[in-house]
């Protein structure tokens, strides 16, 4: 096995976990710190509670989020990217300028 055989699988991954719709924004989002469910939502005031939900879910799943709960009353739920989600992450900003640039 080469290493483009290696590779290309994770490569088609990668874009599978940026590409779902809202992934890429939440990410984004979660980029500049810990959030609550409520603050992800008015970033993205476009995205439903049911798929933002989901996503959460599908994110946490792939080792890109951590749902964190704070035990203080009531109960406050935070959610921050691991490492890998905050190294996929920076992936976003040239990606988003290439896209300003040649996406009409």
């Amino acid at each position: 096995m080469n290493d483009f055989d290696e590779l290309c699988p994770k490569v088609w991954k990668t874009f599978d976990i940026i590409g779902k719709r809202w992934n890429g924004l939440i990410i984004y989002v979660l980029m500049s710190g810990p959030k609550r469910f409520s603050e992800i939502h008015s970033s993205i005031p476009s995205l439903s509670k049911r798929m933002l939900t989901e996503r959460m879910k599908e994110l946490e799943e792939e080792g890109i989020v951590i749902r964190h709960v704070i035990p203080e009353r009531p109960v406050r739920i935070e959610y921050i990217l691991t490492k890998k989600g905050s190294e996929l992450g920076t992936i976003l900003g040239p990606v988003s300028k290439w896209a300003k640039t040649w996406i009409k």
